[in-house]
């Protein structure tokens, strides 16, 4: 999924136990069904069945909870000339609002598993349980909360689409539905106070280092974060340190001038066993947690509503 540029120095996790009780109105176990119901899809490969189902359950999902969802939908032909169907969802809360926060996830699974430690599995489509479902699962369960309860400020949750397509060395037919939102933003003048891209998410051994593009480009971002989830208790979970740049959806939105940092648990499961799931037909639910879950819940909810 990931280009990873340029790599800092790794932390160790903290040995106490990194979660506790919930700290917001966030379902964690929620999350973890609307997981398991994208996982029903089988892969989210763009220009697939279980693509489009899936798009029509998240749309229909958010139309539940939302004041307002846009779709954007548009064909992208790829650099080998096939023509993918696309579609961004944003779900917005409070439209009205002036002041808006910005989160970012994709929906859509990589059409091969290329880093499979099993050749004959490399030309297979993943099923992204975290590489995939876990953005938008979280989003769900934050709909749900932000129904009930409306933010202090207007909230957009965007779902983007072919992210993890193409190639990202180089970076061919990738990160598609993050450039197209750059490109057609909601409205004139369209900047979020701040934003936040999720992605994968919800693993088991969850550790949040600083993405360096994040601490560049929008360091104020990286610090209202990191010291909102400290203050939660989940300092040893967004760590301070062992990040890197990573081409991921945050890049484009960044290159507009939003200020949109990357929330993401890279090393999938941990730095020890470095991407050892990633792009491979083992990123299953069974290596997803609701304690994960309810984590960066916790965290996503505080920042629109303290």
């Amino acid at each position: 999924m990931k280009r990873v540029l340029m790599t800092l120095a790794l932390v160790a996790t903290a040995g106490c136990d990194k979660f506790s009780r919930p700290k917001t109105a966030f379902s964690g176990e929620a999350a973890m069904e609307y997981a398991k119901a994208q996982i029903e899809f089988g892969p989210r490969v763009p220009g697939t069945l279980g693509h489009s189902r899936t798009g029509d359950w998240l749309a229909t999902q958010m139309r539940a909870r939302a004041d307002t969802v846009i779709e954007q939908r548009w064909n992208h032909v790829t650099a080998k000339g096939d023509t993918l169907p696309l579609r961004n969802i944003l779900a917005r809360f409070r439209p009205s609002a002036t002041e808006r926060v910005l989160y970012v996830t994709h929906w859509d699974t990589r059409p091969t598993a290329d880093d499979d430690p099993d050749p004959a599995n490399r030309g297979r489509p993943i099923l992204g349980a975290n590489d995939g479902a876990s953005g938008p699962a979280m989003f769900l369960a934050l709909a749900d909360v932000l129904k009930k309860t409306p933010p202090n400020v207007g909230v957009d949750l965007l779902l983007v689409d072919g992210e993890d397509y193409g190639t990202f060395t180089p970076n061919v037919d990738v990160l598609i539905g993050s450039e197209y939102f750059a490109k057609h933003l909601p409205s004139a003048g369209y900047k979020p106070l701040f934003g936040v891209l999720w992605d994968m998410i919800a693993d088991k051994d969850q550790e949040f280092p600083p993405e360096g593009n994040s601490v560049e480009k929008a360091p104020e971002v990286v610090t209202k974060v990191w010291s909102t989830a400290a203050e939660l208790g989940y300092g040893n979970v967004f760590v301070n340190s062992g990040g890197q740049n990573i081409t991921d959806d945050h890049v484009p939105l960044l290159d507009a001038g939003l200020h949109v940092i990357d929330v993401i648990d890279y090393w999938y499961p941990n730095a020890l066993a470095p991407q050892k799931y990633h792009h491979t037909l083992q990123d299953t639910i069974d290596k997803l947690s609701a304690k994960s879950f309810q984590v960066v819940g916790d965290v996503a909810v505080a920042l629109v509503t303290k």
